[in-house]
């Protein structure tokens, strides 16, 4: 019994440095924050994510935390909004997708977080103001840039599910001064 318990510990171990050794040993094990960096620095939690390891990166699960949003029906949708300079608006990704990340690519779960930006005064909603948190793993953090995507792109399902559809291409860069909550932190 207890070579058994030390064969269990020795894998265990192995499969810790095979993460880490991919360089996300802990950014993608385990349950993490989802938090929102406003210009300043100040952070907003806006929900959580919980990475279950397999062969080939982490499968996750998505939680977003409504007490924190304020309801808003915009253009004959509702919506979950963060007020503040801006309304930055939560649209979960629309279609069916397979929930996994690896070290190198986090575009799943970047598709999961996109928000929507507008004014307050401003009527309907704007799906061109859409944002896309391009994310990296940096040692035990996720962390995200926004980028300026036209949301309009996911009115159709993409001809193949399987691949992320908004792309390098499809993304642009956006003046991080402008805009209320340019960051993201995942730890």
């Amino acid at each position: 019994m207890d070579c058994l318990l030390r064969l269990s510990r020795a894998l265990i171990a192995l499969t810790l440095l095979s993460f880490s050794i991919n360089g996300f040993a802990g950014a993608l094990m385990g349950q993490k924050q989802i938090l929102l960096v406003d210009k300043k620095g100040n952070e907003t939690l806006v929900g959580t994510v919980a990475f279950h390891p397999q062969d080939e990166g982490s499968r996750y699960e998505l939680h977003m935390d409504h007490g924190k949003f304020r309801d808003y029906f915009l253009s004959m949708k509702e919506m979950k909004c963060l007020e503040g300079p801006e309304l930055w608006c939560h649209l979960s990704y629309p279609y069916e997708q397979p929930r996994t990340v690896t070290g190198d690519d986090l575009s799943w779960l970047s598709h999961d977080l996109l928000f929507m930006f507008k004014k307050k005064e401003e009527f309907g909603a704007n799906f061109w103001n859409g944002i896309y948190y391009h994310m990296s793993v940096d040692g035990d953090v996720i962390r995200g840039v926004a980028q300026a995507v036209d949301l309009n792109l996911l009115a159709s399902p993409p001809d193949d599910l399987a691949v992320p559809p908004m792309n390098e291409w499809e993304r642009d860069e956006i003046d991080r001064d402008k805009r209320w909550l340019p960051g993201l932190v995942i730890r």
